[in-house]
């Protein structure tokens, strides 16, 4: 039996990376599912994929800075599927980087705002209807990066990934009597659009690959492997997390 039979689930940051590969992952494992991101075009694509494969899926293009739009995919998912069972808060950036002297409150709150306070604001409008179902599963999007390991120049993206963190664990205990749990994947490096904007040269990329004990990036079905369990049942007894899925980043220093 597919793990995600009969549920429904919101993922945001659907266009691409992660969270692309993921809205396909609970597709084909039965879930039905509603995508979210800034881009029309890539959503709808997305959604074609995932009806060609046989799977159910709609698309509402918006910006998770805005509660309105927060609300408005929960409201969708209740209106076409009846219900939500998972969401996974993926959307983010890494936002402004260089010197933290450089770096402007502009380029800082634009990090916190997309990935600090569009986790907040969605899972304040996903855990309010998941109550009216008795229980669901959240699941957020961290980093490795300002938890077990940091960067110079990532000041604004490792701070407003360590709240997400610190938001995981919150929901997880004020909700757990409601049978919601709350979990944060931490990924190290990805190969993203985000990790080649970063890394663009071949000597960069293998720096950062010899920075895991696999020595190498992870690919986004990876990933996405990982939310999966945290979306299933198979995680029935796990909430309030940072679970590193990070190659082994955590623990290598040579």
């Amino acid at each position: 039996m597919s793990r995600l039979a009969n549920k429904v689930a919101i993922v945001t940051g659907a266009s691409s990376g992660i969270g692309r590969v993921t809205a396909k992952l609970f597709a084909a494992e039965g879930a039905r599912v509603v995508v979210g991101a800034r881009r029309e075009a890539e959503l709808n694509s997305l959604v074609a994929e995932i009806e060609a494969a046989g799977g159910q899926a709609v698309a509402l293009a918006g910006d998770v800075r805005e509660e309105t739009y927060a609300k408005a995919l929960v409201d969708l998912a209740v209106a076409r599927y009846g219900r939500l069972d998972i969401a996974f808060n993926n959307a983010g950036t890494l936002g402004q980087t260089g010197p933290t002297t450089e770096v402007t409150e502009e380029g800082w709150n634009q990090a916190i705002d997309i990935n600090l306070t569009g986790s907040f604001l969605g899972a304040k409008h996903q855990v309010a209807q998941m109550l009216k179902n008795g229980g669901g599963s959240i699941i957020f999007t961290s980093t490795f990066v300002g938890y077990s390991f940091a960067f110079p120049g990532t000041a604004a993206y490792a701070a407003s990934k360590a709240g997400v963190i610190g938001l995981t664990q919150a929901l997880a205990a004020e909700y757990g009597p409601q049978a919601i749990r709350v979990n944060a994947v931490l990924p190290g490096a990805v190969e993203t659009d985000m990790y080649l904007e970063m890394n663009n040269t071949p000597e960069s990329q293998q720096y950062i690959s010899n920075l895991h004990a696999l020595r190498r990036v992870a690919s986004p079905e990876e990933l996405a492997k990982a939310v999966l369990f945290f979306a299933s049942d198979d995680s029935s007894f796990v909430t309030g997390t940072a679970s590193l899925i990070d190659g082994g980043a955590s623990i290598t220093r040579s």
